[in-house]
């Protein structure tokens, strides 16, 4: 995988936390310079290092927002 840069741009919150430090995490990131995403991925407590995650549009993220809110949770 080559090079890439990323800005955060906003932490939103946590969604968990493992027992070795590292948090699941809703941010705003800007990759490569690109607008900022919704991002969801686990972080290590150094705040470095990451894992894979996914990203969503400000569109997905509106329509994940209305299939969660359907779901009897």
């Amino acid at each position: 995988m080559g090079d890439f840069k990323y800005e955060v741009i906003k932490v939103f919150g946590v969604l968990s936390e493992s027992p070795k430090g590292w948090t699941k995490e809703l941010r705003s990131i800007s990759w490569n310079g690109r607008d900022p995403k919704y991002d969801i991925r686990e972080w290590a407590p150094d705040d470095e290092t990451m894992a894979k995650g996914i990203t969503l549009t400000k569109e997905e993220a509106q329509k994940l927002k209305e299939l969660l809110n359907q779901i009897d949770l």
